[in-house]
């Protein structure tokens, strides 16, 4: 990257290069990530790759260990299950509320979000959980509860590279499409309904990818780290 670019476009092509290459697992937990050898890669200072670490500390995707440097953050299957349990109720939460105050227009974006199923390729992917989050974050916006909106937003972040590692792609777009039809409905308790089989589709997935085929690279203990 050319030196004359700002420190802001710097961090920023940096934050989602790593945070990409981490989402899918290019860069494994525990894995150290040296500020030299990221700022020489990316020929900038060091201060826009520490802002984009910084960045992805509050993601939940680096951790930061004094004297020590950053890590790409490792977790337990404890911490996994409760995020993953904290979403459903986080995604309950937003339905229900959406259901009765949601608008024809934000139905119709709802619609609109996927650009429908090509491949199971690392860009492609990553293309589908963009949509995945910009679909769920649509409904919690309809809630009309913003606390609501940025806290699910962050818990999407934190959970990236698992929805990733679970490749359920080809089926994502028919699964919102049975959400988009509770929602239509305005019935509450269908659109929770919707939204319960939704979300646990994805956790089985998840739960199933991490501990069968990737359990070497996670902690997956009960205990806290």
């Amino acid at each position: 990257m050319p030196r004359s670019e700002s420190n802001g476009t710097s961090k920023s092509l940096i934050y989602n290069n790593l945070r990409r290459s981490i989402g899918v697992g290019h860069r494994k937990p525990g894995e150290r990530l040296d500020l030299d050898k990221l700022a020489l890669r990316y020929g900038t200072s060091i201060t826009p790759v520490r802002d984009a670490l910084q960045m992805l500390n509050q993601e939940g995707l680096v951790t930061i260990k004094p004297r020590s440097g950053y890590f790409v953050t490792h977790i337990t299957l404890k911490q996994l299950r409760d995020m993953l349990e904290l979403r459903e109720i986080l995604e309950v939460a937003c339905i229900e509320r959406a259901v009765v105050r949601i608008t024809d227009r934000q139905l119709e974006q709802l619609k609109h979000v996927h650009a429908g199923y090509t491949d199971e390729d690392d860009e492609t992917y990553i293309r589908y959980m963009s949509e995945n989050r910009t679909f769920h974050y649509l409904i919690a916006e309809a809630s009309g509860n913003y606390e609501l909106v940025e806290t699910l937003g962050c818990l999407h972040d934190r959970l990236l590279r698992f929805m990733i590692l679970c490749r359920d792609g080809e089926t994502l777009e028919s699964r919102h499409s049975l959400v988009i039809d509770a929602l239509q409905t305005r019935d509450v308790a269908i659109a929770r309904q919707a939204i319960i089989i939704e979300v646990k589709a994805t956790r089985e997935a998840i739960l199933e990818s991490v501990i069968e085929e990737e359990g070497e690279f996670w902690r997956l203990d009960n205990q806290i780290s």
